[in-house]
This record gives structure tokens, C-alpha cells and sequence, in this order.
């Protein structure tokens, strides 16, 4: 597989799994946050953000994590695999408040420039709808889609998938 979603609640680790997968399979590794955000967390013009991720999509290898629902059939036309972090809102939100206390105040490699990390009560939102708001509409665009998909529901399944991954070498496997 060479062109990879990674999909999941803000807080599940797209970014993360994202870099990790991209050092496995040797694949360039894009992060729609970093794509949408300007620097000091200035939004790009939907034209502006359709046109960068455009430009990705022609590649021949990536690995682009993050969900932004609105562009997510243009990605799984182009896409051969998915990965779908489907962890518990518990999860997500203990994970993105470690996030928040390691990177407090300093940009994180998968955002735009001068993007610190912050916490505020719309973000906590976000992640605690997910499951009911976001959630049932990547399901239904992921429901009948072809491609080699891996739902995990816990971030230790992931874990042993990434590590068979590593330690065997191999593209993908089926497992």
C-alpha cells in the first residue's frame, strides 16, 4: 500500500501513527492540520486548503493523516488503505491532554508554524461529540469502500499492528 488515511477522534494519535507509518513503509507523511492552519492559527480559504491537498493527492505515495470530513471522498478515491483509530472518547481525551501538557505553549511538528498548543473548551467539545457528530459519517463514506482497511478500537491493537509491521519489513500484511 502506498497511499494511507489516517482516520480517528482528535486525540487518538493520527499524527503519531502517521509519522510512525511513514518511517515504516519509507512514505511521505502529510498532516491536513498543517495544511488548514497558517501560521498563528490563521485558517487557509477552502480554495487555498483544495488546491495544497490536491497537490498531494497526485502523488504517488503518502501517508496523510486527519479527518476534515468535507474533503474525505476526494482522499478515499485516491487512496489504497485506512486506518481508522476508533478508541473510546476516553481515550481520545486522556491522550489529547497528555498532548496539550507535553507540547503546552510550543508548536507540534504536524501544525503550521507559530500554532502553539492551548487547550480550550471547543476543542474538549470536539473530541467528546466525536463519536455522535463525525464519527457515524466516516462510517457511512468508509461503508463500501474497497480498499485494505484496519479499524482498531484500542490503541494496544494498534501498538501490535505497527510493531509486526516494523519487525517484519513488509509494505503491509495481511494479518
Amino acid at each position: 500500500m502506498r497511499r494511507v488515511l489516517v482516520l480517528g477522534c482528535p486525540g487518538a494519535g493520527k499524527s503519531t501513527l502517521a509519522r510512525s507509518l511513514g518511517e515504516a513503509l519509507s512514505l511521505p507523511v502529510v498532516h491536513l492540520d498543517k495544511l488548514w492552519w497558517k501560521s498563528g492559527w490563521i485558517n487557509r480559504t477552502e480554495g487555498e486548503f483544495d488546491a495544497l491537498l490536491d497537490a498531494v493527492l497526485l502523488g504517488e505515495e503518502w501517508v496523510i493523516d486527519g479527518n476534515y470530513l468535507r474533503t474525505l471522498p476526494r482522499r478515499l478515491a485516491r487512496c489504497d488503505a485506512v486506518v481508522l483509530l476508533d478508541y473510546p472518547r476516553r481515550v481520545c481525551l486522556l491522550r489529547a491532554l497528555r498532548r496539550i501538557l507535553t507540547w503546552r505553549g510550543r508548536t507540534r511538528p504536524d501544525m503550521a508554524a507559530d500554532c502553539p498548543e492551548r487547550l480550550d473548551g471547543e476543542f474538549v467539545r470536539w473530541i467528546w461529540e466525536f463519536h455522535r457528530t463525525q464519527r457515524p459519517q466516516v462510517l457511512e463514506l468508509l461503508d463500501g469502500w474497497t480498499g485494505e482497511l484496519r479499524v482498531f478500537r484500542s490503541p494496544r491493537a494498534c501498538a501490535g499492528f505497527l510493531a509486526k509491521l516494523e519487525r517484519e519489513g513488509q509494505a503491509w500484511r495481511k494479518f
